[in-house]
């Protein structure tokens, strides 16, 4: 039999001497923030309500957590084996937790996807998708670069630029080619082929995007040509407005073949070298192994018929 009482050899209470778990929390957000700061900003609390926390924590362990330096904070010995077991038991907790959580059956499929890649190949091939499945609904939210799963999100698309996390299951979709493409009116004259090859003018105008600021310079090794500045040049801040304003005619912009392969195949743009690949891929995301038959493998299996073209 067991009991909550004190003298009872069997209490729960007596058993069971937890530090405050509230503290516990902030303790783990300053560890691995190395701030308290930037953990009072990610739990929305003060600097001084993580201070007060982690105080707490210390004097109810009787030990030191962190050596405070300047605006930083770092473990100490007794301080790293707490996180490692906090980090452990938070871990065990939210993994419990995502497999008990029943998903509703009639619940969209929440899939983010990388804003240029989401408007110009992925939403114009939609609605084939929803005329074959229509039984599964599709939330489609816009971003790119590192995301959680804990916002919401069944399924990202991303390319394969950043690391994600161990446990995160990596489907591939297809690989990453790219070239220069330009409006066909101004082939002739910024990639003349005086040789039967096509060259690149002096003069022609590059399209450079602040997501992508390597692009060119990558392109040049690749092919091995040589890096010689452009006498023009012009830099937007997303992606897609590069590749807009090269079916405008405003230059040369680098671009995946799959973000232009609609364009090229409507007159809208040319690609004078064809494409390369450049060595990364994209893939689809999840938190879990994907069976052919559930929503999320009917998806995949179509992304991969999409991107063979």
């Amino acid at each position: 039999m067991k009991t909550d009482t004190l003298s009872d050899k069997n209490s729960q209470i007596l058993r069971r001497r937890l530090p405050p778990l509230g503290a516990l929390r902030c303790f783990e957000a300053a560890a691995r923030l190395e701030s308290f700061t930037q953990a009072g900003a990610a739990l929305h609390l003060t600097h001084g309500a993580i201070s007060r926390a982690v105080r707490a924590l210390e004097e109810d362990l009787g030990t030191a957590l962190f050596e405070r330096r300047s605006h930083r904070v770092f473990l100490t010995p007794a301080g790293a084996e707490l996180l490692h077991s906090v980090t452990q038991a938070l871990d065990l907790i939210e993994n419990t937790a995502s497999r008990l959580r029943a998903p509703d059956p009639e619940a969209p499929l929440v899939l983010s996807c990388e804003p240029t890649l989401l408007m110009r190949w992925l939403i114009p091939r939609l609605p084939a998708f929803q005329a074959a499945h229509p039984e599964i609904s599709i939330q489609l939210l816009a971003g790119g670069g590192p995301f959680s799963f804990n916002a919401g999100i069944d399924l990202a698309i991303r390319r394969n630029d950043f690391a994600w996390s161990d446990e995160t299951q990596a489907h591939w979709l297809f690989d990453e080619a790219i070239g220069p493409v330009c409006r066909p009116d101004k082939q002739a004259d910024w990639t003349p082929s005086p040789n039967g090859q096509p060259t690149l003018a002096e003069h022609a105008p590059r399209l450079h995007s602040a997501t992508r600021p390597q692009a060119w310079e990558q392109w040049l090794q690749q092919r091995q040509l040589p890096a010689t500045p452009p006498l023009q040049e012009q830099v937007f801040e997303h992606f897609y407005f590069s590749l807009q304003a090269a079916v405008a005619g405003l230059g040369l912009a680098i671009a995946p073949w799959q973000l232009v392969r609609d364009d090229l195949a409507g007159g809208l743009l040319c690609a004078p070298f064809d494409f390369v690949a450049d060595g990364s891929a994209y893939y689809l995301l999840s938190t879990q192994a994907i069976s052919d038959a559930s929503a999320a493998g009917h998806l995949l299996r179509w992304l991969r018929e999409q991107a063979l073209g």
